[in-house]
C-alpha cells in the first residue's frame, strides 16, 4: 500500500475514539434516514427539501438530498470506521452550513435551536479527523495489511 493510501487508513487512536465514532455515527445516521427516507418522524426528501428552500439553501431538494446523503453514508462510514477521516471531512463542512445558516442566530442552547448539539458533533467528526478511526476500525485492518 502506498503511503498516501496507509496515512488515509493510519490511526492513532485506541477504543475510546472507537467508541465516540461508532455512537456519533449511529446519530448521524438516524439524522441522515429522517431525511432521505423520512424515517424517525422525518419529513423525507419533499419534506427536508421545502424548508431547506424556505432557508434560501437551494434548490431545496438537492440541498435535501446532500446534506441527508452526508449524514447517512457518513454516519454509516463512522459506524464502520471505514474511510472515517474522509467522511469526517465531509461531515465538518455538512455541520458548518447547519450551524452558520439554521442554529447560530439562535444561540447555544438547544432549548432555542441553537447550535450545541451541532457543536458537540462537530467536535467528534475533528477528532475522529485528527486521530483516525481507532482500534476497531476497517480502517484500521486495511492498514494493517
Amino acid at each position: 500500500m502506498n503511503a498516501s493510501l496507509k496515512s488515509l487508513f493510519s490511526t492513532r487512536a485506541g477504543y475510546g475514539i472507537a467508541v465516540l465514532r461508532i455512537i456519533v455515527g449511529i446519530i448521524f445516521m438516524a439524522h441522515g434516514s429522517q431525511k432521505l427516507f423520512g424515517m424517525f418522524g422525518g419529513y423525507g426528501l419533499e419534506g427536508t427539501g421545502q424548508y431547506m428552500a424556505s432557508l434560501g439553501l437551494n434548490p431545496g431538494y438537492l440541498m435535501a438530498l446532500l446534506s441527508g446523503s452526508a449524514e447517512f453514508f457518513g454516519g454509516l462510514a463512522l459506524f464502520l470506521g471505514l474511510l472515517a477521516r474522509p467522511a469526517a471531512v465531509v461531515l465538518i463542512v455538512m455541520l458548518v452550513v447547519a450551524i452558520l445558516s439554521v442554529h447560530i442566530h439562535n444561540g447555544l442552547f438547544m432549548a432555542n435551536n441553537g447550535f450545541e448539539f451541532g457543536l458537540a458533533l462537530l467536535g467528534a467528526a475533528i477528532a475522529v479527523l485528527i486521530e483516525g478511526a481507532g482500534r476497531v476500525s476497517l480502517d484500521r485492518l486495511i492498514a494493517s495489511k
